[in-house]
């Protein structure tokens, strides 16, 4: 409680410091008194208005200047047409609020109830229009007029061209759809499978670019995480068609009894060998590689054409003891089922064949080495998907018709007569082979992997077709993988990995990516075990389809126009239902491998989404965004706002963001993760150039925001004044319900050097914000807020930091050049460059000491800045509620108490009362705040908030108004018109003789403030209103400018007069 003791205080021990009074609607002379005392303000005597009973309502004066009354009964401000409703009563009145007439209430539980509550009768608060706009029309009348009404409250195409010019220039090689993808594709299918495992296959189970699509359809989060994983998988794949090469050559020397080692290390060797042979053609670059695939292309196609041949021409008795009978209707009846052994199943047997089929992204995977990838990639890779699985179709169809799954190789097992065959097509075309049902046997489909070398017309030939099959389709891996991966960090996704994205030489070939790609295939290959290998290449790959699927289906959904699929036959559900078929697949195969896959790819998932990559791709993620963002708008708008969901939805007139930091920061604070925060800028001057500037800097602004982790939009409008542009931005801001209810800005610091125009559209943007039912909020911190200067000083010093590199490369450069030239250019030089060298760094030291002293001089500004950016100590946020406004004023702290960086902070309450009821109004206002659930430190009842401030405050105050002021009472009044006239912005004498007890309750309560929160961490305080029209603009700025002078950081706050807390749930 805060007491003056001096002797004129209480001249009445009943007297109220703080009162409350009903004002009565006529005048009655016989009641009044004509005591007449010093210059002390008029003190009021409370009267109940809680008895309806009385009809009519009495007045009760205090000592007092029965002059001042006189006056405002003169000026009508008791007739009808000023009145205003109140409450419930039918009667009109005026509260007495700190000893003058206004209907600006003070903060009241009543303001706060149903309508229906059993609790206590509900009153309704005036409006802001009521409190802002004049009284009435009629006592509206010239400004500085005697008669005004007093006492202020109671106012409430290119880039195409670009591209191919550096293509020529540089060399740069494109392959069109046959070399590119149609070549690549087929090599890649026809792999190590096709030559052998295939007939494996058939004998288990009878006859029966991906990172770009997945990335730019997906986004960053969902292609980064399964980019890795192509990658990775691409990498595996090069091992499991070098160890399939390898397995070939180790059979070759195997039959020629000349094994280095054994099987599995000779695996290893040859596989060693021959990556490193593979990664030099690579290096090479693409044109040796895509030359040496068409020669591969070639050799395989003449290897699968010898093998339907050899299957026409007659066998031998030799091949009949390893199961070759050329085509037999048995042997295919007999094949047609499955016989899965040795733990064998469907699914397991798929896992191995699987890679097969990864072939078709061969031509994806280097699309950006395509001429025109939007042609050559559908084309190839479906022209190579018909011809591939034809050739499938056919050799397992020949292969089934022509051997049995076991044969022994012994010419001699024929049939004895007599014996029982049952069933054994083998048995019936003269060999026995039975004994393979109790012993291991080398031939058949079943236990040998080389059984078309037998079949075809000539050996050797196959042999080639399996090298051809196996290096093309590592090679083509060993390109994929390295290309993936440099995509993968070029994009800068995983920020660890940058250092692969680095290419070199015309075709920008990713040499690290290669490396790192060998060394990946040298760890896998010293498995030597194929069928080992291929189910972990299916398991990855499948993820990655599953994906590609998914991002097809994702895009259709997301409905965005940019998705416009040419595939004639293209349906989003055929996509979700392939996703969906490969991710149950991966879990038939092998459900702890696909549960490992997807546990990678959700914490790669997770890490992408939570380091937030600055990429855009316009995927689909971000047109399903748009419209789950269009659909939730659409359906707010269908629900009526209620004081529950009330969020501070706020404008800050910041300016370019970076400009004034600590406004962002501090509304920021209550805004994030809470309610809308939108950063406005206005552009004034010539048409052209503002929309010039504005559309230039949008972006990048919106970025600073975002790179700053500030969750708020940027909105910039050009106007022919600032207050016209705000005004826009008050009005059009927003969408739907999501609409701004609050306007923030910082306190003009320098007003009272600004011109009027400057300062008239200052306080006419607060007359906007409340003309539009806007909470306002005005910020004041001592250093103020516009950071520029540090900026530019900033900006100059980067600019002599990079003068000063560019001279020492330079310098450097020139010392070079002298020492090659021997002594005589030396001399020569030296006297050429000596003089400048030192001109220019004696200049350039000149020009950083001068900016030096500038950054040193606006050190306190730019530690100002980023004070709302530090965690605050222990301390308190002193809560100044002097008036009801809805609540807002006592919202905004409880905000940001409950952010990290003021959680310490503790609220101290301030609010007027009655000396003699201190311990009523504690309670009252513990009692509105409990309800509230609000937590508090303390609650201050000020007492003297209507006495009169010191001299030497009046004193300042008074000076500070002086150049402002009019003086008319001193001239004539021809001369007092005409300056009236000419500066009508100018205070005059019957405006500050009319509002000073109001000017004396601003100056008084800087000094309250002074005395009580000097040191809290921040003040929060019910920002007076001036009754539009009424209070000039100097006087306004004036008292805002003595309330928050010399205190720690300040928010003058003053809602819309609507309810934003509620004590009901």
């Amino acid at each position: 409680m805060s007491m003056n003791n001096s002797p004129n205080v209480f001249l009445d021990p009943n007297a109220n410091r703080f009162q409350v009074n009903i004002i009565n609607e006529s005048h009655d002379n016989n009641e009044t008194s004509q005591e007449d005392v010093g210059s002390d303000p008029p003190h009021y005597e409370e009267t109940s208005f809680t008895d309806e009973a009385h009809n009519r309502l009495r007045i009760s004066y205090r000592p007092g200047k029965r002059e001042l009354y006189d006056n405002f009964l003169q000026n009508g401000e008791k007739t009808e047409a000023s009145s205003h409703p109140y409450d419930t009563h039918t009667k009109m009145y005026y509260l007495q609020t700190f000893g003058h007439n206004t209907v600006d209430p003070v903060p009241k539980i009543d303001y706060y109830r149903n309508t229906g509550s059993i609790s206590g009768n509900k009153l309704s608060r005036p409006s802001l229009l009521e409190i802002h706009e004049q009284l009435a029309k009629n006592i509206a009348v010239s400004t500085g007029s005697v008669e005004r009404v007093a006492n202020g409250e109671s106012t409430t195409g290119d880039e195409t061209a670009v591209s191919k010019e550096e293509e020529n220039k540089t060399g740069f090689v494109k392959f069109g759809w046959v070399k590119g993808v149609l070549v690549r594709c087929m090599l890649n299918i026809w792999g190590v499978m096709l030559f052998i495992r295939l007939s494996w296959i058939v004998g288990q189970a009878g006859i029966g670019g991906a990172y770009y699509l997945i990335s730019r359809s997906l986004g960053p989060e969902f292609g980064g995480s399964i980019g890795l994983i192509f990658a990775f998988a691409n990498a595996v794949a090069v091992a499991m068609y070098v160890v399939g090469f390898a397995e070939t050559v180790v059979e070759l020397l195997k039959e020629s009894d000349t094994l280095m080692v054994d099987e599995s290390n000779d695996i290893r060797i040859i596989g060693t060998i021959t990556v490193v042979c593979l990664l030099g053609i690579s290096v090479a670059g693409m044109e040796w590689e895509a030359k040496a695939q068409v020669i591969l292309l070639f050799v395989l196609l003449i290897a699968i054409a010898n093998f339907f041949i050899g299957t026409v021409i007659p066998t031998n008795n030799e091949k009949k003891a390893r199961g070759f009978f050329n085509y037999q209707a048995s042997i295919f009846a007999e094949n047609f089922g499955p016989d899965f052994r040795s733990g064998e199943g469907f699914f397991s047997v798929f896992a191995i064949f699987f890679p097969a089929a990864t072939g078709i992204l061969a031509g994806a995977n280097i699309s950006g080495d395509l001429k025109d990838p939007q042609i050559a990639i559908p084309k190839g890779t479906m022209l190579a998907i018909v011809i591939t699985t034809v050739a499938y179709i056919g050799v397992a169809i020949c292969v089934a018709s022509c051997v049995v799954r076991d044969a022994t190789g012994n010419v001699n097992n024929t049939v004895v007569p007599g014996m029982s065959c049952n069933g054994s097509s083998a048995c019936s075309l003269g060999y026995d082979f039975s004994r393979c049902a109790s012993q291991p046997c080398d031939y058949g489909l079943m236990n040998n992997f080389q059984v078309m070398s037998m079949v075809s017309g000539f050996g050797p030939l196959i042999t080639a077709g399996i090298f051809s099959a196996t290096l093309s389709s590592a090679l083509a891996s060993l390109v994929s993988a390295p290309k993936v991966f440099q995509a993968l960090c070029k994009d800068n996704v995983y920020k660890g990995l940058e250092f692969f994205a680095k290419g070199y030489g015309k075709n920008n070939e990713p040499i690290r990516g290669y490396v790192l790609t060998f060394v990946i295939a040298m760890a896998f290959i010293l498995i030597a075990e194929l069928n080992t290998i291929a189910p972990i290449i299916s398991n990855f790959f499948l993820a990655s389809y599953a994906l590609i699927n998914f991002s097809c289906f994702h895009a259709s959904y997301a409905k965005s126009p940019g998705w416009r699929p040419a595939f004639r036959y293209y349906n989003m559900w055929v996509s979700l239902f392939g996703a969906l078929l490969c991710c149950g697949v991966m879990f038939v195969i092998n459900w702890w491998a696909a549960l490992i896959t997807y546990a990678i790819e959700l914490f790669l998932y997770i890490y992408v989404t939570y380091k937030k990559p600055e990429v855009n791709w316009g995927s689909s993620t971000q047109a399903l965004y748009y419209i789950n963002a269009l659909d939730s708008a659409l359906a707010l708008t269908t629900v009526e706002d209620h004081v529950k969901n009330f969020r501070p939805q706020c404008i800050a007139l910041t300016g370019a963001p970076m400009i004034r930091p600590a406004l962002l920061d501090i509304t920021h604070t209550f805004t994030k993760n809470n309610g809308l925060c939108i950063c406005c800028e206005v552009y004034t001057g010539p048409r052209k150039l503002c929309v010039k500037e504005m559309n230039s800097g949008m972006a990048k602004k919106q970025a600073w925001l975002t790179k700053n982790k500030r969750k708020a939009f940027y909105a910039a409008v050009a106007a022919d004044s600032f207050r016209d542009g705000v005004k826009s931005l008050l009005q059009a801001s927003g969408l739907g319900r999501m609409k701004p209810n609050t306007l923030v800005i910082g306190f003009k610091k320098d007003w009272r050097n600004a011109a009027v125009a400057q300062v008239e559209n200052y306080v006419g943007v607060i007359h906007d914000a409340f003309d539009f039912e806007l909470g306002m909020i005005i910020i004041r911190i001592s250093q103020g807020f516009d950071i520029s200067q540090v900026l530019q000083v900033q900006e100059e010093l980067e600019k002599l930091e990079q003068e000063r590199l560019a001279l020492e490369a330079t310098i450097k450069e020139n010392d070079f050049e002298e020492g090659k030239s021997g002594i005589c250019g030396f001399f020569k030089k030296a006297s050429t460059f000596h003089i400048p060298k030192h001109e220019t760094k004696k200049e350039t030291t000149i020009n950083t000491i001068q900016s030096m002293h500038v950054g040193e001089f606006n050190q306190k500004l730019l530690e100002a800045s980023t004070q709302f950016k530090k965690k605050q100590g222990k301390g308190t946020i002193d809560i100044w509620w002097l008036f009801d406004d809805g609540g807002l004023t006592i919202l905004i702290p409880y905000i940001l108490t409950i952010r990290k960086k003021w959680k310490n902070c503790k609220l101290r309450i301030f609010t007027g009362g009655k000396v003699n009821r201190i311990e009523e109004e504690k309670l009252g206002m513990a009692s509105l705040l409990s309800k509230f659930r609000i937590k508090f430190a303390d609650i201050n009842i000020i007492c003297d908030i209507n006495i009169k401030p010191s001299k030497e405050s009046w004193k300042f105050f008074e000076e500070m108004i002086e150049p402002y002021r009019l003086h008319e009472s001193c001239k004539d009044i021809t001369t007092a018109e005409k300056l009236k006239r000419e500066t009508p912005w100018k205070i005059t004498d019957a405006e500050l003789e009319a509002y000073k007890e109001k000017s004396y309750r601003q100056v008084r309560l800087n000094e309250l403030l002074q005395e009580h929160s000097r040191a809290a961490n921040l003040i929060v305080l019910s920002l007076p209103v001036a009754r539009k029209g009424v209070v000039s603009d100097y006087l306004y700025m004036a008292w805002l400018e003595i309330l928050s002078k010399n205190l720690p950081p300040i928010l003058m706050v003053r809602g819309n007069h609507k309810n934003v807390l509620t004590f009901y749930s």
